[in-house]
């Protein structure tokens, strides 16, 4: 069976694309030219080069797989110009999404993000069934993996066979950009990280997260939503086992989210606004911190057999990676 990745050469995708050749797939990476295609050396598999932006590049890309991972995604808290994420990510989606339907496709997964669904208000995590605020939708980021995940129930509801998966906070190897978690882990190991603030996230292991892409192809229900996930961790939690991990001290003061938040303003004014670069503290995700994000992911433990890695082990094999290809200074 042949499979078609998008995202290939990215975190997730990268994983995937790992996995479903051990499984014994046949997989073609659709890629834009010029991508850093280092996640993928030495893999034996089929390039096809498009542009998720170009509908006329990907239907020859599609042409001959029999099912799509629609992995690939414009994933970043800060833009200078926040037009192209919703290119890549909601109209990238739609032309995919269409040209898999043009050519056949068997079945689909599309991969989303928890940040869709709704954060709990009752004290319990939050699972697929959670309706979302439309007030937690910070930043633009999330409001276009919103808006990505309508057009991929659109062409559902059209016929195409789909399945959505929604990855908690994935951390492990081949990190290569880093996202935003990632980012968070070179700082930490890179003695960047002066205090916390409290909030709370759902660590999970990328490799859980790439046979759970797999896992939905299988054996998921098309129309179903499935959180991969593990376990919640407190901010505070997750620097005290990279403290184990690393013997970095954990930073011990804590400072409230309006303190962080006011910090990320000016950093985003000057880093964004005037250097023209990447702030380090972008707003979008300190925003994104007022609120716990935890979340269950048993649905797709008992549906799927989603794999529940040790999140500790996640953690080491993040941190040699990062370790091992030059991320950290010293």
């Amino acid at each position: 069976m042949k499979a078609l990745v998008t995202g290939a050469s990215g975190f997730i995708g990268s994983n995937l694309v790992r996995e479903l050749l051990r499984h014994g797939y046949e997989v073609r990476a659709l890629l834009r030219k010029g991508s850093d295609t280092r996640n993928l050396d030495g893999l034996k598999l089929e390039m096809a080069y498009g542009d998720l932006r170009d509908p006329r590049s990907l239907e020859g890309a599609v042409a001959g797989c029999d099912v799509l991972f629609h992995a690939a995604a414009c994933y970043t808290f800060w833009l200078p110009q926040p037009r192209l994420m919703y290119e890549i990510n909601v109209k990238g989606t739609e032309n995919i999404l269409s040209a898999a339907m043009k050519k056949g496709i068997k079945r689909a997964v599309y991969t989303s993000t928890c940040s869709t669904i709704g954060i709990s208000t009752n004290g319990l995590p939050s699972n697929e069934e959670t309706e979302l605020n439309p007030d937690d939708l910070v930043g633009h980021y999330k409001k276009s993996k919103y808006l990505a995940e309508s057009v991929a129930w659109k062409f559902y509801h059209l016929g195409l066979p789909l399945v959505v998966v929604n990855p908690t906070t994935p951390v492990g190897a081949y990190d290569i950009k880093p996202t935003p978690t990632g980012k968070m882990i070179v700082d930490y190991l890179n003695r960047r990280m002066f205090a916390y603030v409290e909030t709370g996230l759902n660590i999970v292991a990328v490799e859980d997260v790439a046979k759970g892409h797999i896992l939905a192809l299988e054996r998921g229900r098309p129309g179903q939503r499935y959180l991969l996930g593990n376990q919640n961790l407190t901010l505070k939690e997750v620097f005290f086992i990279l403290e184990q991990i690393s013997g970095i001290p954990a930073p011990r003061a804590k400072i409230p989210v309006w303190l962080a938040t006011g910090v990320a303003y000016i950093d985003e004014l000057i880093e964004g606004g005037l250097l023209r670069r990447p702030p380090r503290i972008p707003v979008a995700s300190v925003k994104m911190a007022r609120k716990f994000m935890f979340f269950d992911s048993s649905r797709a433990v008992r549906e799927l057999g989603l794999p529940q890695t040790p999140v500790e082990q996640a953690l080491e094999r993040a941190v040699r990676w990062f370790t091992d290809n030059g991320y950290v200074k010293g």
